[in-house]
Parts: structure tokens; C-alpha cells; sequence
């Protein structure tokens, strides 16, 4: 806590100005005000005098500040941690954090996975611990997937999945001895459900993948051996018939999209009506590109999803280094923006146009692009674990 800031607040001098447009709106004076109240409920005479009033006022900064600390971790998953456990709020104990994760009401489920895909060893303490309060006996795949994925949303980073698939595939071989030969097989076969779920219920994919072709998909994954078909069978028509529910994110007043994004920063955009370039602020994230006004703003003022278009250099007589993202197919890009009144309305654009401020940072905006358009990391992962798979099944006669 920056001890100079609150007492001058307090002694009625006005708080230092933040530079525009570089602060979260009203983020600040909230912090000050819910100081300031902490500060205004302790009356050293009143708690003398009655020492429930006393414990009464302990119980309520408590709950204030762990609510502070919850909306913190929302908003950045490592401070909210470090804020509750500097109040002795939290325990930094890998069982206690875990549990606070998965029991704790008003956690945005995005901030938890990343928390919890971290690689650093008390994150992966946290993960396993977190995991471990799951209870996956008795139960098939697709329901302990079902169960799993409810408790957070999978962060869209290869390696924060592998390593949050990889311990619920040794915590379900641990409630299941004997299902499968390896937590291999049950890391597979997982990544191989979530993929029929987007393929079966994601309406852009117009062919729709057969059980002859989940099957297929799955052979000889059990150390060299094919699962056994009725075992397959149940497992696809359960995702056929019902689809993998994504939670809603607790607390989404908060801006909790752009977290670990591919690629940020300013660039110049040419106007889709009236043709003028304006400064923007630019998230690449989940193919989709975002811009705002200022680099603080809770939300964007354009989203511009990438499916379906293409990204090339720019050759612009009044501007260097640019870009363009068109449709190939000369059609009108789906885009949506913000109007001055607040209404969200789909955007003019039949292509955006985008100026960098230097060559190579217009390069490296292309290669984010066109590798957030393609990138597919559950198919790398799956590829990858099967190859290892292979490499160590024993070599048939």
C-alpha cells in the first residue's frame, strides 16, 4: 500500500493525476474510498466501551478486503493472491489456494485457468492440488471432462494446456485404475472429445465427424492397442447428444478477455466510412483482433474476428508500413463496433487498413496474425503425444 498516497487523501489533498487514458477509469478513487471506509469504521472509544462492536468492525474490514481480493484476482489472478495473503486472508500454501479456487464464489473462471496453467513449481503445486479435489470414480471420460471444464475455462496458451490436461489425465487414471494402459491414452482420447464437441455442435463446421471416424481417429492409442469400440461408442453418443457446457464468467463486469494475448500494441487504422487514420490500441487474442482508444479501456470499440480472412502488406501513398486484413472472396468483413451512443452496430469495412510504426513491426504483426488464423494447438498437442506414444509402444512381431 503506498502509505504517502492514503494519508494525503485523507488529510483532504487531492490524489497525484494519472496521465490520460492511462489509469482504468474510477479504479483509483474506488481504492481510496474503500480505504478511507476501513479507516472511518475503527472508533477506538465506541470499541472500548462494547468489544463486540470492536470484533463486529474486524468481521466487516475482513469481508471488505477479502472482497477486494477476489475482485483483484479477477482482474489479475497473481496480485489478487498476493493481496488476500499479505491480509492473512489466504494461506500461500498450495492446498489452501487450491481450494480457495475451487470453492470460492465470484472467480472468473478465465482468470482461474490461467492462475492455475502457470509453470512456476508452486502454480504446479496449486494445479495438482486443485485437480486432486475433483472426485472422477466411477465415472466415464466425457463425464469427468464435463465435471473438469466446468471449474475453469481453458486458457488458450499450448502449454498451460498441456499441463492442465496432463494432470487431469493422472488424476483420472488415479480414480480409475485400469480403464486405460497409460495417463497418455486418457490425455489423448481427451483432447480427441473436446475436438468432436467443437466439430459436432460449432455451427461453422459443416462436416459433421461420424463415429466410424472417432473411432478411427483413436486407434492403437491404449500402448499400441485400439480401446474397445463400445467404449468409443458411448463416449461419442454422450457428446452428440449433449454438448460440453462453457461457463459464464463470475464477476464479468471486469476485463478479463485479453489476458496472455498473441500480440498488443498501437497501430494507425484507416476509417471505414470517413477515410481518416486514427490511433488505436490493438489486442490479438482467440482470432480475434480488438482495438480501443486508450491501452486502459474496459472495453474495445471494434472487434474484428479473423476466420475466413487474409492478412498482406500494404503499399499506402500517404502512409508507411501497412497492412491489410481482407476476404478473399471480395466480401464484406464481419465486424462489429461501438457507436458514440453505446449501441454495438456491424462495421463499414470492405477491408481494414493498418499502419505501424516501423517495417519490422509490421512484419511481426503479420506473423501474429496469420498464426493466430491457423493455429490449432490441441491438434499439436494430440500429434505430439502420439508420436511419444508410438515411440514407446514395444514393436510387434
Amino acid at each position: 500500500m503506498n502509505i504517502r498516497r492514503k494519508d494525503s487523501f485523507l488529510w483532504g489533498k487531492a490524489p497525484p493525476k494519472a496521465p490520460p487514458g492511462e489509469t482504468r477509469k474510477g479504479e483509483t478513487m474506488k481504492s481510496y474510498r474503500c480505504e478511507l471506509l476501513e479507516a472511518s469504521q475503527m472508533n477506538p472509544i465506541s470499541e472500548i466501551l462494547n468489544p463486540d462492536l470492536k470484533q463486529h468492525n474486524k468481521s466487516v474490514v475482513r469481508n471488505k478486503r477479502f472482497l477486494r481480493g477476489k475482485k483483484k484476482f479477477n482482474m489479475d489472478p497473481n496480485k489478487g493472491i498476493q493481496f488476500l495473503v499479505e491480509h492473512n486472508l489466504l494461506d500461500w500454501q498450495a492446498d489452501s489456494v487450491a481450494e480457495f479456487l475451487y470453492k470460492e464464489e465470484g472467480l472468473n473462471k478465465t482468470a482461474i485457468g490461467n492462475f492455475l496453467g502457470e509453470r512456476e513449481e508452486l502454480h504446479l503445486e496449486v494445479l495438482k492440488a486443485f485437480v486432486d479435489l475433483h472426485e472422477f470414480s466411477d465415472l466415464n471420460l466425457v463425464q469427468a471432462l464435463r465435471q473438469f471444464l466446468w471449474s475453469f475455462r481453458l486458457p488458450g496458451e499450448a502449454q498451460k494446456i498441456d499441463r492442465m490436461m496432463e494432470a487431469f489425465a493422472t488424476r483420472y487414471c488415479d480414480c480409475n485404475p485400469g480403464v486405460f494402459k497409460s495417463t497418455d491414452t486418457c490425455y489423448i482420447l481427451s483432447f480427441s472429445i473436446i475436438m468432436l464437441n467443437t466439430s459436432l455442435h460449432n455451427p461453422n463446421v459443416k462436416e459433421k465427424p461420424s463415429l466410424q471416424r472417432f473411432v478411427s481417429m483413436n486407434r492403437a492409442i491404449n500402448s499400441g492397442e485400439d480401446l474397445p469400440t463400445e467404449l468409443l461408442t458411448k463416449l461419442y453418443a454422450s457428446i452428440r447428444s449433449e454438448p460440453f457446457k462453457i461457463p459464464e464468467d463470475d464477476g464479468n463486469d471486469l476485463t478479463l478477455t485479453f489476458f496472455n494475448p498473441d500480440r498488443e500494441g498501437w497501430l494507425l487504422k484507416n476509417g471505414g466510412r470517413v477515410k481518416t487514420w486514427k490511433r488505436r490500441w490493438f489486442i490479438l487474442t482467440d482470432s480475434c483482433l480488438y482495438y480501443f482508444e486508450y491501452t486502459t479501456d474496459k472495453d474495445p470499440i471494434g472487434i474484428v474476428p479473423l476466420e475466413n480472412l487474409s492478412v498482406r502488406k500494404l503499399q499506402e501513398t500517404n502512409k508507411p508500413y501497412c497492412l491489410e486484413l481482407y476476404n478473399p472472396k471480395g466480401l464484406k468483413i464481419k465486424a462489429c463496433k461501438t457507436e458514440n451512443k453505446g449501441r454495438v452496430v456491424q462495421g463499414k469495412h470492405q477491408s481494414y487498413k493498418l499502419s505501424a510504426a516501423s517495417e519490422e513491426e509490421r512484419d511481426d504483426w503479420i506473423d501474429a496474425i496469420r498464426s493466430s488464423m491457423t493455429k490449432d494447438p490441441f491438434h499439436d498437442l494430440v500429434s505430439a503425444r502420439k508420436r511419444k506414444l508410438m515411440n514407446s509402444s514395444p514393436a510387434k512381431d
